[in-house]
């Protein structure tokens, strides 16, 4: 089933809404242009959010909320399908590309806080410097320190230090260094061609260092930013963001921006409860729509026709994501390439995405997905499903009928597409290979912790750009990226001629150039079966039709800057 971008379905000519437009906390405004102040947004989150600090956290599902109060130097712009200045005015790049002088906009201000004791709250350089220090670091509770320390001059060396110390050391980077209030220099090891991508990350969204001091170990609980909305409510049931007054983007129209009032998420008990909610407009938003449950948010036609169903669009992007099975690659079992390229062979993607998921999804070739003109995947020589041959390797590497019982842990929920993936390769491998697998449910935290100490062998993993690079997805795989603390390398595999590709593309300022390295890279991926690629998919969401300007991110996150509430009137008026 396939869905073209952004369009409407209109079930009803009366909107059922249970959150219409709330009062400006703030003196009334007006906007131009059509667009509204006012009203409170809801959605909801699969999982508990247990921290809202940017440096702490490496999950999707929280970096849709602390982006909202968090910015970054360089935010993507969804409906320009690029990045584009925020925090930063302007980079200045020097001709070795080793040099980045970043201009801070002026007049920018953290959100009001306690921390500030009624004194300056305006960013400057010395904020940067420090979010860049804090993300170089090796805190334990620090997930980010892939992104920039192996880039950064000096940055492996605070890592180290830092790491162990558990302590935040005030010279910080050698490589970052402050000019002036409005002006930060970052000195690079090598070249780097996309690291101006890297500055885009939401997890480098700019912390103040008062903020930081003020609130110690309980910062998660108190995120203080710079972004379009303020913390107002931080409870077990419920998060409520209010709107920044003070935010500095302007609009097209000269509108300061946001336009909403509140921006509410709650929980969902699963995803049916999820699209109940939105159903009876108790909710405005659903990120990630099962196929198979698409009948059950339209409902039926007399319903329609009775006005019991909401008024609501369905928004669809390709999304830069890869869906994968992970291995470790360390184990008795899967150091092993044989072992590693049967079990690729054995599964019929096709099928798996047909019979399984209802069609939605696409097959992988190689591990990093389509990126328009920025990365052409097609030329990626991916497994082809040979069950023949998947057996022949098993027996090869000398696994005749006696290869151990092993599960595919997942924190994926009952009824899912993820959890029906899983479902699907289980059944494939165990028919195909002949092998006793099963489906391990557990929680996030509980898969996470059974990968580090090695108890998991198998799980079922999924990866979504942070930054628009292929880089991105990459990374993941480089030698240098083996840490104990964050996402990268979980699946324990190395390799010199990947590393150096790598390598060579993160310096090389030729665009073509760069795009074959990172090919390379992509096709020994695939060669020495260091992870199964299932599949990519559309990042499809439905959204209320009183909510306006929305659009779907390729990222999964959300941009709310510019999005504002607008009922529909109804022929009754």
């Amino acid at each position: 089933m396939r869905f073209s971008h952004c369009f409407l379905l209109f079930l009803s000519t009366l909107l059922v809404s249970a959150c219409g437009d709330s009062p400006m906390d703030t003196e009334e405004l007006v906007a131009k242009g059509g667009k509204k102040y006012g009203g409170e947004f809801r959605f909801m989150s699969p999982e508990k959010l247990n921290s809202l600090f940017p440096a702490y956290n490496y999950h999707l599902h929280s970096s849709r909320v602390f982006s909202q109060i968090y910015e970054p130097l360089i935010s993507y712009n969804i409906a320009l399908a690029k990045t584009e200045y925020a925090v930063a005015e302007s980079i200045d790049e020097s001709p070795d590309s080793k040099t980045f002088t970043i201009h801070i906009r002026k007049g920018i201000l953290f959100h009001e806080d306690d921390c500030f004791n009624g004194g300056d709250r305006e960013l400057n350089a010395s904020d940067v410097k420090f979010t860049f220090d804090l993300a170089c670091s090796g805190l334990h509770d620090n997930k980010i320190s892939y992104l920039l320390k192996n880039i950064v001059s000096g940055a492996q060396s605070y890592f180290d230090s830092t790491q162990k110390s558990q302590k935040l050391d005030s010279k910080g980077v050698s490589g970052i260094r402050v000019i002036d209030d409005y002006t930060l220099e970052i000195q690079l090891n090598s070249p780097h061609n996309g690291f101006e991508n890297i500055l885009s990350n939401p997890y480098l969204g700019i912390v103040s260092k008062r903020s930081f001091d003020h609130y110690g170990k309980d910062i998660h609980k108190h995120p203080v930013g710079s972004g379009p909305f303020v913390l107002e409510k931080f409870e077990s049931d419920e998060i409520r963001l209010t709107r920044n007054p003070e935010y500095w983007k302007k609009d097209e129209f000269g509108n300061q921006l946001p336009f909403l009032a509140h921006v509410v998420v709650t929980y969902a008990e699963n995803k049916r409860s999820e699209l109940m909610a939105f159903r009876k407009s108790d909710i405005d938003l659903v990120l990630t729509i099962p196929v198979e449950e698409i009948e059950n948010i339209l409902g039926t036609l007399k319903e329609a026709q009775e006005g019991k169903n909401v008024m609501h669009r369905m928004d669809a992007e390709m999304s830069l994501s890869m869906r994968s099975i992970g291995m470790n690659c360390e184990s008795d079992v899967f150091k092993n390439k044989q072992v590693r390229k049967a079990f690729n062979l054995a599964i019929d993607r096709e099928s798996l995405i047909e019979n399984w998921l209802e069609g939605e999804g696409y097959a992988a070739g190689g591990f990093v997905p389509s990126m328009g003109e920025s990365y052409d995947n097609s030329v990626i020589n991916g497994h082809r499903f040979d069950p023949e041959k998947a057996r022949s390797l098993l027996s090869e590497a000398g696994y005749e009928s006696d290869f151990p019982e092993l599960e595919i842990y997942t924190s994926a929920k009952e009824g899912t597409g993820n959890y029906l993936m899983c479902q699907g390769i289980v059944e494939q491998l165990n028919k195909n290979l002949g092998i006793n697998l099963s489906v391990k449910p557990a929680t996030r935290e509980e898969v996470e912790s059974a990968i580090r100490s090695g108890k998991a062998l198998l799980w079922a993993t999924s990866w979504i750009a942070d930054y628009p690079d292929p880089e991105n997805f990459l990374s993941i795989f480089y030698g240098k990226n083996m840490a104990h603390n964050t996402p990268q390398n979980l699946f324990k595999y190395t390799s010199a001629e990947f590393d150096k590709f790598f390598e060579d593309a993160s310096s090389e300022k030729n665009a073509e150039v760069r795009e074959k390295l990172l090919q390379q890279c992509d096709q020994i991926l695939v060669d020495e079966a260091a992870v199964i690629p299932v599949l990519t998919h559309t990042h499809m969401v439905m959204i209320n039709a009183r909510i306006r300007n929305f659009e779907a991110s390729p990222m999964e996150g959300l941009d709310l800057r510019s999005v504002f509430i607008k009922e529909i009137k109804t022929d009754d008026g």
